[in-house]
């Protein structure tokens, strides 16, 4: 097993290259700068650049060079504007998917949101745009042949790990440290039973690997 991460800089992305890293899951940083690439392998960290906003034939060049057959999407265009945000979040997703499909790569986990299915919700949210464009990208994976999980997490927040967390309602929230949304995917990559499924969390009382068993 090889993990690409994509949004391996972003605040998830990098908390899980710990949480494989601890597991021994052979893992590979995908980056959207050369500057990025630098920091990471001087810190032996493998990367590979990834550009969500280049074309299909580019983003297949680079997720067959990275010699995955795992991909977490966990990229996001983190206030960037919405422009950008249908860019990457929507479009770059979608442009993952397909070279997934194109290169036989069948697992695909996506790092999704909380009441990105529901409607009902977007306005309260404040980043309406962002909720469509990630409703969107997962209805497109549900769509295809991949082997995914959606993993739909609450607010984030940058505590402390608690190591356990709730399976949430349609209609239910909470939040969750990001280091729990990590330690979640790395559960989610090595458990078959989570292929087909989505999963809505939020800090809670059961430890990490049950809630996914």
């Amino acid at each position: 097993m090889k993990v690409l991460i994509i949004g391996a800089h972003g605040k998830v992305g990098h908390l899980l290259i710990g949480e494989l890293q601890s597991k021994n899951i052979d893992f590979v940083a995908g980056l959207r700068s050369q500057k990025q690439i630098d920091a990471f392998e001087a810190n032996n960290i493998p990367a590979q650049f990834i550009d969500l906003t280049a074309s299909l034939e580019d983003i297949h060049k680079s997720i067959k060079d990275s010699g995955a057959d795992v991909i977490v999407f966990s990229a996001g265009a983190g206030g960037a504007g919405y422009d950008m945000t249908l860019q990457i979040d929507l479009d770059g997703a979608v442009k993952t998917m397909m070279v997934a499909e194109a290169l036989g790569i069948k697992r695909y986990i996506m790092v999704s949101s909380i009441f990105s299915d529901n409607r009902d919700k977007w306005d309260a949210s404040g980043i309406k745009p962002y909720m469509i464009a990630k409703h969107y990208a997962d209805e497109h994976l549900r769509g295809t042949d991949l082997d995914y999980t959606i993993l739909h997490p609450g607010a984030l927040t940058d505590d402390e790990t608690v190591g356990k967390v709730k399976l949430l309602g349609d209609d239910e929230a909470g939040s969750i440290p990001r280091i729990d949304v990590a330690k979640s995917l790395a559960s989610i990559i090595k458990n078959p039973n989570t292929i087909g499924k989505e999963y809505n969390i939020a800090s809670g009382d059961t430890p990490i690997d049950d809630a996914f068993n």
